[in-house]
């Protein structure tokens, strides 16, 4: 389960950067329930960066996408004491540094990478700002996944840099291994998400790179992929049943961002 008291490697915050923010808000509304909140409603620039609140509690951020040549996609955060250190190791094992730390007004220090295989994720060291307000619960995130072209690669490297711990499991069907991440010294009850190893032509949305998305709970799946298909977004697989894990699918909004939307079994872990 992800939680809101973030430790050292636990998914902390979320972000999608959007071609069309008010397009991609009101998506996002419209399937999740979520509320855009601008930055700077009274700027045109301001009004192109903000946060999505549930109830008035924040559940991830939505920023213009401006890079050139760059997909719409959701980038996941994870928790660090320095921001800088783990550049470094980041650099030391492999990877590469997308964005160099900085700091973000006082909210905290971020910075962003790419892994040795190519998948992108960011960090987040907390300043007045900790992170997510709503997790593990309908509309909030509740499982991270990565998939990947060689997952033992992926977990030597991401074991290094944050301390992970992690557990295998054999899919049913001849459908792989599972690789089930928890954050450094903590129990089986804070597993926060999986690693699962494709092939380069399965990952079409991004011409074969690997890519971590994120996996939202949600009260009904159908009825949510109901809402995806019916405000232009599509469905790449389900809804379907994983045993001892929900009932899911995967989803991709109007500007090919994927997620995972997910009805959990009581008491599952994982997705």
């Amino acid at each position: 389960m992800i939680t809101t008291d973030f430790v050292p490697g636990s998914p902390c915050w979320i972000d999608i950067g959007a071609p069309d923010v008010p397009a991609t808000a009101a998506f996002y509304g419209s399937v999740l329930g979520w509320d855009f909140q601008p930055m700077d409603p009274d700027t045109p620039e301001g009004g192109q960066y903000g946060v999505f609140k549930q109830n008035g509690k924040t559940v991830g951020g939505i920023g213009l996408l401006t890079e050139e040549g760059a997909r719409s996609a959701w980038m996941i955060y994870f928790n660090t004491n320095d921001a800088d250190a783990t550049t470094a190791a980041v650099e030391q094992n492999g990877g590469k540094v997308r964005v160099a730390p900085m700091d973000a007004d006082g909210e905290g220090r971020m910075a962003q990478y790419t892994d040795p295989q190519g998948g992108q994720f960011a960090v987040w060291q907390p300043g007045k700002t900790k992170g997510l307000e709503v997790a593990d619960q309908p509309g909030g995130l509740c499982w991270t996944e990565l998939y990947t072209t060689d997952s033992a690669a992926a977990k030597e490297f991401y074991g290094s840099l944050f301390g992970w711990q992690s557990q295998d499991m054999v899919l049913p069907g001849d459908g792989g291994t599972y690789s089930m991440i928890i954050p450094a010294g903590q129990p089986d009850e804070r597993m926060h998400g999986g690693i699962m190893q494709l092939p380069t032509d399965a990952l079409t949305l991004t011409g074969g790179r690997p890519y971590w998305h994120p996996v939202f709970a949600v009260d009904d799946c159908d009825d949510t992929v109901a809402k995806v298909t019916g405000n232009g977004g599509s469905v790449q697989m389900g809804p379907e049943d994983a045993e001892g894990v929900g009932r899911l699918a995967v989803c991709v909004d109007p500007s090919g961002a994927d997620f995972v939307v997910l009805k959990p079994v009581p008491g599952a872990t994982g997705a």
